[in-house]
């Protein structure tokens, strides 16, 4: 069986929980014995394990949409000769879709998040957004088999896509390396960062992007125990104006309060991970959120997780378990940040409760949420797409 992955995201360009999926998922498939071949093909540079593709000269100056598909189109042609198709993301669900009616190969989706349940894309993209829903919608229907990464997903995909058989759609998880995800307690490294290890905070990990919810986490900030530290190691932002929304409420938090430090930056793993593990608790905000991949890493780090309890994020942080979830209603943000703040003093108060948490996220990991496993599912879905084709 020969597999071309397409993606948008790949080592060393990943930033958004997608391009971790696909990096694991493909390393997974990899290890697996008699598993697949694998053929991956991303945007960009080539690289040693994938194949790269560029925009384009042409499209240069095109709408940002418009060159994914310009690239879609490259890659379509490319994966001549796969048994079958894997796309990731609208940026490649469009390679996915070309290629299977081109070649007549199958193509699998896998739904990592949905272009109706983020409308707030349209005022980034402009009428890119119109194409990326359409190109989502098509591809869609036209799969061979959907994955979700999670059931509120699969629940979210039939929601958004009526027309989409159930039978089509399957659920196999997001996971995270336990290995390179583990309690690491480095203190100095930490304070390398400009961070006080012995100070109690929170830790917000992310981009800053509307679905992320930093704004309320700053919010809520505001009601926090005053000996507690906040720690945003967000970057990344969409847009120069969600960043320096962040930047001016960052600002006036911190002329009111002490123990709040912004880290902009995407940190390598060997600094992210002790600070996670120092962290007493990890927060996700999201407003919006199909699984929430660092969820899963900080379970993995030993970590507490306060969360919103949206999407998929209840099928990873075990309310009362192994984290806390906090309501989220749109129509009423300010009782949403309240019951944030109101958590996260919750286990700041507790360090033995928050710890135990921690402990019990690790676990939970481990048991459930390992990449061979996720892999071997995954093919599960190839096989029976490709006997469904005969």
């Amino acid at each position: 069986m020969r597999i071309g992955i397409v993606t948008r995201e790949w080592p060393p360009d990943v930033y958004g929980g997608a391009g971790v999926h696909v990096e694991h998922l493909v390393d997974a498939l990899r290890k697996l014995p008699a598993g697949p071949d694998i053929d991956v093909h991303a945007f960009g540079d080539p690289r040693s394990d994938a194949s790269g593709h560029a925009v384009p000269a042409g499209l240069a100056g095109a709408n940002g949409a418009l060159q994914a598909l310009g690239v879609d189109v490259e890659i379509a042609a490319a994966v001549a000769g796969t048994d079958l198709v894997h796309s990731h993301t609208w940026y490649a669900n469009a390679a996915g879709l070309l290629a299977s009616l081109v070649h007549g190969m199958p193509h699998v989706v896998t739904a990592h998040s949905l272009e109706p349940r983020r409308p707030w894309k349209a005022e980034q993209l402009g009428g890119g957004y119109r194409l990326s829903s359409w190109v989502e919608r098509t591809a869609y229907d036209a799969a061979d088999a959907v994955i979700a990464v999670s059931a509120g997903m699969r629940e979210d995909v039939l929601a958004v896509y009526p027309e989409l058989d159930p039978a089509r759609v399957h659920v196999v998880h997001n996971g995270v390396d336990a290995e390179a995800y583990r309690p690491v307690h480095a203190p100095d490294v930490v304070r390398g960062l400009g961070v006080d290890p012995d100070r109690p905070y929170a830790l917000f990990v992310g981009r800053i992007a509307r679905q992320k919810g930093l704004p309320h986490l700053l919010a809520a900030a505001e009601q926090l125990p005053a000996d507690a530290g906040l720690v945003l190691c967000a970057g990344a932002a969409d847009t120069p104006a969600e960043r320096q929304q962040v930047a001016d409420a960052v600002a006036a938090l911190q002329q009111r309060r002490d123990g709040v430090v912004w880290i902009e930056a995407m940190l390598p793993r060997e600094q992210l991970v002790p600070l996670i593990t120092e962290a007493t608790v990890f927060v996700c905000p999201s407003v919006y959120e199909p699984l929430g991949i660092v969820n899963l890493e900080a379970a993995a780090c030993g970590t507490a997780v306060v969360a919103s309890a949206v999407g998929g994020i209840p099928e990873v942080v075990e309310d009362g378990v192994t984290g806390l979830l906090v309501p989220y209603d749109p129509a009423d943000p300010a009782a949403f940040e309240a019951g944030l703040a109101a958590r996260i003093s919750e286990l700041l108060a507790a360090p033995a409760r928050a710890a135990a948490m921690g402990a019990a996220g690790r676990e939970r990991v481990l048991a459930e949420f390992g990449w061979p496993a996720i892999a071997q599912q995954t093919v599960g879905v190839y096989s029976a797409v490709l006997a469904a084709r005969g």
